[in-house]
């Protein structure tokens, strides 16, 4: 067997090897699921959906929660992705390659994989006790915002590479200038990967627990948040805390939030995906 036939039997191997790990994962997901929709699916109602927490748990509810992921994921995209796709925008096409710009490219990557509870303690220590603005919404979105920004920040450069080089020539063979270039161009062909970007961001955010925790997000709030220097709970949070109580009743509760948690995920990335396919054929 020559070296040709043994890498075609290795990518064969590999592959093979790949499917069954896929499938695999699949089968454990679609477990999970079942698992929760069986626990939780009868204790979804819209007295569920509407009423506020409570220490029973045939009564508690998990509209706070829900009203509090919403107002956060509404902050953290205002804050979150003008920053995260303008500074993408600037490394790629106006950054002077250099040294340094080499050494920040590095570090932007590598905050990308940094766990969240450090970002936590980074909202702690700077929004939370720096600013004073307590366990708010606000403290909450801004710690999110900058967990998601490495994410925002690396997928919209990696989108604007992927951009054909004699579209930008064409552009400026027609006498566009470079901003008209990127507004015109650049930012349209780019946009399906930018917006992949910020549907995966945003998913992680959506799902996180711990820079939450820190910050000071509260198991139990018995009152809708009417500013952004509001105390809040979030879904995670409070899925969280159920799942910590001893009582089954709880434990049925947190299965059924974890679906509307699901559902709202799905909803979003659903939204998002539509909006990229659409941008994508416009501009096919």
């Amino acid at each position: 067997m020559n070296n040709l036939q043994k890498n075609k039997l290795f990518d064969k191997s590999f592959q093979l090897l790949g499917m069954v790990f896929t499938l695999f994962g699949v089968l454990i997901l679609v477990v999970l699921i079942y698992k929760i929709m069986a626990a939780g699916y009868h204790r979804l109602n819209w007295d569920f959906l509407t009423s506020l927490p409570s220490r029973i748990p045939e009564k508690a509810g998990i509209y706070t929660a829900i009203i509090g992921t919403l107002d956060l994921m509404i902050l953290t995209i205002i804050f979150a992705i003008p920053i995260g796709v303008g500074a993408g925008i600037y490394l790629e096409e106006y950054s002077k390659k250099s040294k340094l710009a080499s050494l920040l490219e590095i570090n932007i990557a590598n905050l990308a994989g940094v766990p969240s509870i450090i970002y936590g303690l980074l909202g702690l220590g700077i929004f939370v006790r720096f600013f004073g603005f307590g366990g708010s919404i606000l403290s909450g979105a801004l710690t999110l915002s900058l967990l998601i920004l490495p994410i925002l920040i690396v997928a919209t450069r990696e989108a604007i590479k992927a951009v054909p080089s004699s579209l930008k020539e064409a552009s400026f063979a027609l006498g566009a200038s470079k901003w008209q270039t990127i507004q015109k161009v650049i930012l349209p062909s780019s946009f399906g990967g930018i917006l992949t970007g910020i549907i995966l961001a945003l998913s992680r955010a959506i799902g996180e627990t711990a820079p939450l925790i820190v910050v000071g997000a509260m198991a139990y709030v018995p009152f809708v948040p009417h500013s952004v220097f509001d105390p809040f709970s979030v879904l995670p949070m409070q899925i969280f805390t159920w799942t910590t109580r001893p009582q089954e009743g709880f434990a049925i509760a947190a299965s059924a939030a974890i679906i509307v948690l699901l559902v709202i995920t799905f909803i979003m990335n659903g939204i998002a995906v539509y909006f990229r396919n659409k941008w994508q054929s416009k501009w096919k």
